[in-house]
């Protein structure tokens, strides 16, 4: 991607853009590519001279897959994955304690695929290329934001030492860990950093060749083995208290360590190897006037569940449209705030279920680790207990209580959820089912069951959805497919079974869906109108009358 491509003719000149990302990591490359797609300006800066080109990354879930659909990318993405992998948690002696091999495919995708991080990465950048409005800049430091209120000024300093002001309305940092947006907002990055030290090893040439990964819970030395993409194998070791951090770092050490789990370990091609941590921290607020932090600059956690990557991800799918509403002038800026309403809470039983999970691996003492595995032992002869854990059901799927959406009024309403992705029908695919989300498309959709979701709407509520931009969908069984009708406009979809086994599990019959997917409001059809406003309220949309006016005073 060329370092030169100019912005968008409308901001004046190449030292203005709507959103300035920090960093090009994948939730920095992600947010670039949702926003890219709605047409706004965009410049993503990132100190480095190119991509990392080492595996980081390893686990991949069905809500980062989904995310990449909505940009256009997933058939780019998978084949860089590993789809269904199994993960067995097994003691000191190998034998299974667990296993985590979900099937089901609620969201359309695979629950749990490895993958080559620096490839998917590279497919994220290229994506960009697709977007005239955005830019990367390589080799670029930012050194200073001032935040006026009204837009952002940011110094940032080039390969060669030349200096240079930008102007942006918004800045997100997805700047890492150490991150410098979010030490320049000035706040806090509250947690601990672990005091146990792992040596993490990547083999080219996967010298065991499963296609499954592996958690040893061995108090010796506990260890992780990993299967991911195009041949190569992840192993973790835990580094004992008494071995250095120059001796683990050295290639001999982990030739040794290797021995205990490959036949040869002398013949095995080491990509890189490297002491590193396992951090539990959370920034103290994600938005601070015009700049807002995403991904690891918002929130760390251990890998163990293999959430830090896509916890990233759902920033970037949560804050893109966000951003993108406000730029166009179809919502305010008050939108915005209810980015870290949203996530905050997610974020902090990710990193809660990763840092107990964490602990509980890596138990030294063998009267404790006996103990332990008696009880994952114990737990697999109860059906639904190993049901609960083959099927990944303890993970903490979001959920939205408050933010851009209409509170949830009872505790199995489906508002501040995912919808599902089944594939449904259409008259015009004959080819066959397609994912829900291929016809619903990438932003705001009304769905009906049954009815014209333009029929039970009135002329207001319809203009409202209108001039958002809004899919309208009928949804009716497969049979009614081709004899159902609807309003100019209105798309109708065959369903198969599975959207009417989920409304068969809701009171609900209309679901409003965010961009992201989310279900912000839902109603039976004669209470359409009544979610609309509430909506119109929670979301800060403005009016279409408002929108006219706007657009007349340009």
């Amino acid at each position: 991607m060329s370092d030169e491509r100019p912005g968008p003719a409308d901001r004046g000149t190449d030292a203005e853009t709507e959103v300035l990302v920090v960093g090009a990591g994948p939730v920095g490359l992600t947010l670039a590519n949702i926003l890219g797609m709605h047409g706004r300006s965009v410049t993503v800066v990132e100190s480095r001279e190119t991509l990392i080109d080492y595996p980081r990354g390893v686990g991949l879930d069905d809500e980062s897959l989904r995310t990449f659909q909505g940009i256009g990318l997933v058939d780019e993405v998978r084949r860089h994955t590993i789809p269904n992998q199994i993960m067995r948690f097994v003691d000191g002696r190998g034998e299974l304690l667990a296993e985590m091999a979900p099937r089901s495919e609620e969201l359309g995708w695979p629950k749990r695929n490895g993958f080559v991080q620096p490839l998917v990465d590279a497919e994220l950048l290229a994506g960009l290329d697709r977007h005239p409005t955005v830019r990367v800049r390589w080799a670029t430091t930012l050194e200073r934001l001032d935040d006026d209120g009204s837009d952002v000024t940011v110094s940032v300093r080039g390969a060669d030492g030349s200096a240079e002001r930008l102007r942006a309305d918004y800045v997100v940092g997805c700047d890492g860990g150490r991150s410098s947006a979010r030490r320049m907002i000035g706040t806090t990055f509250d947690g601990t950093t672990s005091s146990t030290r792992w040596l993490v090893i990547d083999l080219a040439d996967d010298p065991l060749g499963s296609p499954n990964s592996y958690v040893g819970a061995d108090p010796v030395r506990p260890y992780a083995s990993i299967s991911i993409a195009h041949g190569i194998r992840r192993f973790e070791f835990m580094i004992n208290d008494d071995e250095s951090d120059a001796e683990a770092g050295s290639a001999a050490f982990a030739r040794r360590l290797l021995a205990a789990r490959v036949p040869r370990p002398d013949d095995v091609k080491i990509i890189r190897h490297r002491v590193y941590t396992h951090h539990s921290r959370i920034a103290g607020t994600f938005r601070k006037g015009r700049v807002l932090l995403a991904g690891d600059a918002a929130h760390l956690m251990p890998v163990w569940q293999g959430q830090g990557y896509n916890s990233g991800i759902r920033d970037a799918a949560n804050l893109g449209w966000k951003l993108a509403a406000v730029l166009d002038g179809r919502a305010g800026d008050g939108l915005l705030d209810t980015y870290d309403a949203e996530r905050r809470g997610h974020a902090r039983a990710m990193i809660d279920l990763s840092t107990t999970v964490g602990k509980v691996i890596s138990v030294r003492n063998p009267l404790l680790a006996r103990l332990r595995d008696g009880v994952a032992r114990r737990a697999s002869l109860l059906p639904w207990l190993k049901q609960y854990i083959v099927e990944m059901r303890f993970k903490p799927m979001p959920r939205y209580e408050r933010g851009a959406l209409v509170p949830p009024d009872r505790p199995d309403s489906p508002v501040g959820r995912l919808f599902v992705q089944p594939r449904v029908r259409t008259a015009d695919r004959p080819a066959g089912p397609v994912l829900l989300d291929e016809v619903a498309g990438n932003w705001f959709a009304v769905l009906s069951w049954n009815n014209d979701p333009a029929a039970i709407l009135s002329a207001e509520s319809r203009e409202l959805w209108g001039s958002l931009g809004a899919r309208f969908i009928r949804v009716v069984p497969a049979a009614q497919l081709g004899h159902a009708t609807a309003a100019d406009g209105v798309v109708i979809v065959g369903d198969d079974g599975a959207l009417k086994a989920w409304f068969d599990r809701h009171r609900e019959s209309v679901v409003f869906l965010r961009p992201d997917r989310f279900v912000a409001g839902a109603a039976i059809a004669q209470d359409a109108d009544a979610v609309t406003r509430k909506l119109a309220h929670a979301m800060r949309l403005v009016s279409p009358d408002t929108a006219r006016s706007r657009e007349g005073a340009a």
